[in-house]
């Protein structure tokens, strides 16, 4: 039947209700995407993960131990799971760089295939090389010995893992619509990836759901 995976991002947090670019900066989840978290708990109280990572940025650490309360599912916590790093335009309001072409961040959201990181910072193929790197390592090799495996990551982290598997090309790197709390459901079966469902949320309307 091949393996499912269960690929999450964190719930709210004060800088996603803000508008803010977070990256790798430790941000906390607020306390609605907390609710977030325990309503989609409470929906996932069938399914029973036998494996379970997450990055260990505190905003997606916290949303999986909810996920996975009650249950003797082990934690692992992966820095390849990180968000993408966005350098100096971290804390930075993204809604005003969206509509000016001379912002620096107006390429990552808009020509993603033309963004240049400021210096110290990564681009979206690095993030896609260690998204890559972590499923070849730690996700395939439990194709023959796993049924169900929860990851919770980032928004843009979770598009370059997911991207490459569904072919999408990284000028639409938005395509995929990602609210906090959602998962993309992918399978593996023979070593191979397919995406099952996109932006699956457990509670009411999206929250978040483009940046």
């Amino acid at each position: 039947m091949g393996m499912t995976i269960y690929l999450f991002r964190h719930g709210e947090t004060d800088w996603n209700k803000a508008k803010r670019l977070q990256g790798q900066s430790d941000i906390p989840l607020n306390a609605f995407g907390r609710e977030l978290a325990l309503k989609t708990a409470e929906a996932l109280k069938g399914v029973r993960f036998d494996a379970a990572f997450s990055s260990p940025l505190c905003r997606a650490s916290e949303t999986a131990r909810i996920i996975l309360a009650g249950s003797k599912t082990p934690l692992t916590l992966d820095a390849r799971l990180k968000e993408i790093n966005f350098g100096e335009w971290e804390g930075q309001e993204f809604a005003a760089a969206k509509k000016d072409k001379a912002h620096p961040l107006y390429d990552f959201f808009c020509r993603p295939e033309q963004y240049i990181p400021p210096a110290g910072a990564e681009t979206f193929r690095e993030a896609m090389a260690r998204g890559r790197e972590f499923l070849e390592e730690q996700i395939m090799p439990l194709e023959e010995k796993s049924a169900n495996v929860l990851i919770v990551a980032h928004g843009a982290f979770n598009r370059a893992l997911v991207n490459p598997v569904a072919g999408i090309p990284l000028e639409d790197f938005w395509h995929i619509g990602l609210a906090n709390c959602a998962a993309t459901i992918l399978a593996l079966k023979n070593g191979a990836f397919t995406v099952l469902e996109e932006s699956r949320v457990y509670y009411g309307e999206p929250v978040n759901v483009r940046p």
